[in-house]
């Protein structure tokens, strides 16, 4: 049987990534400037989580009954009119002194269009499981992740360029739209729908239900795993900002720079490094050997030395690179391409909750312990680690 092409939903996942990385930049300014303040901005960035939360196991599992492309563009699709409507926000005019902001309104009501058509990248993961001989996952889920942080890479980079343009912020929002509009192109002419997710060849069963993901074996387990890897990497993506900007006095292009390295080097270590250890190592003992190694960069993280936090950023690209990637091709070997649709959606939304959750604690956290979140963060990783021993005998018991 020929394989399906993995280059067309590599592109896919890359431009998704740099639509969203784009904004990040700057997002808190235009909510500051629409006279929003630091809460809003947090309750704008749980919005897209929790409306993710909502429509990522929906889609998944209409993903299995209609076909990953045609949620592909849907979802994509959303993602486009979610970004005009944000658009259409920033170009109304703001009356500061209302006690309701009418753009305001628009930016929230297009992050959570954003969020509930956001199931694209479980859906993508469930096509890259469809295509994929069990030997290669842990290798295609690499370059996914990698492509994922390449987007992250550029689009940084890409809105300081745009944003400095007359068209200030609103410049980099068009081109957000624009790139995901060419994803759905991407999607509609480079996408091929994979035989096995055709609509008569799933069984008669109910698949729109938790309990019916539940009832399958080990899923409960990785569901679980998932939520708790999620909330870690919450807790550092919430503190870490707030830890370079005031105890740190990084400014905004240090603070680009330090993660435009850390992404820089997870795109080398989830490619060539990744696929030639997936030769090498099983996928149980590499998510055990990457979340010990996360340990390790959270705990660097802490100190106010330069050299020890771009060791720490070093040490957070081998362990996430090697970690997460093999994780999601552990979890895609559990049901069968009738219900990896629906079992990615679920994840999925586990990983928006544990966002939810981490980003907003994260934050009561730092005001608290400051630094010792990231203490906080390697003990979870520790935990992680043992937790993850059972997915060796997993592994041995799911693999043809």
């Amino acid at each position: 049987m020929q394989k399906a092409p993995l280059f067309p939903i590599l592109l896919v996942t890359f431009i998704n990534a740099l639509g969203f990385s784009i904004v990040i930049p700057f997002m808190v300014i235009i909510v500051l400037k629409l006279g929003g303040h630091e809460i809003v901005y947090g309750l704008l960035s749980a919005t897209f989580s929790f409306f993710q939360l909502i429509g990522s196991p929906i889609l998944g599992d209409w993903s299995d009954k209609f076909g990953r492309k045609k949620i592909l563009l849907l979802s994509v699709g959303g993602t486009f009119i979610a970004w005009v409507i944000f658009l259409i926000g920033l170009l109304l005019p703001n009356q500061p002194t209302s006690l309701f902001s009418i753009p305001l309104f628009f930016i929230f009501l297009g992050r959570a269009i954003d969020g509930i058509t956001g199931g694209n990248i479980s859906v993508a993961n469930a096509y890259v499981a469809d295509i994929s001989a069990h030997e290669d996952r842990k290798k295609n889920f690499g370059k996914m992740a990698a492509a994922s942080n390449l987007g992250i890479i550029f689009g940084p980079l890409l809105a300081g360029i745009l944003g400095a343009t007359p068209m200030g912020n609103t410049l980099p929002v068009i081109a957000t739209a624009l790139t995901s509009l060419v994803a759905v192109f991407v999607i509609y002419f480079r996408i091929h729908e994979d035989k096995h997710t055709d609509q008569k060849a799933i069984p008669t069963v109910k698949l729109n239900h938790l309990s019916t993901v539940l009832k399958l074996p080990y899923v409960p387990y990785f569901l679980i795993l998932y939520f708790l890897i999620f909330l870690g990497f919450n807790f550092f993506y919430v503190g870490f900002p707030v830890y370079a900007a005031g105890a740190l006095h990084w400014s905004v292009l240090q603070l680009g720079i330090f993660f435009a390295f850390l992404s820089g080097m997870m795109v080398l270590v989830e490619g060539p490094v990744l696929t030639f250890l997936a030769k090498k190592f099983s996928g149980a003992s590499l998510v055990i050997t990457g979340s010990i190694i996360l340990c390790i960069c959270f705990v660097l993280l802490k100190f106010n030395n330069i050299v020890l936090i771009y060791a720490g950023a070093l040490f957070f690209a081998i362990g996430n690179g090697i970690m997460w990637p093999s994780f999601v091709a552990l979890l895609s070997n559990t049901g069968n391409e009738h219900v990896q649709g629906m079992i990615q959606g679920f994840a999925g939304s586990a990983g928006s909750l544990a966002s939810i959750i981490g980003l907003i604690s994260g934050a009561f956290l730092y005001h608290i312990v400051g630094s010792g979140l990231f203490v906080i963060t390697a003990t979870f990783m520790l935990l992680i680690a043992f937790a993850a021993i059972p997915l060796i005998k997993i592994e041995k018991s799911t693999t043809p």
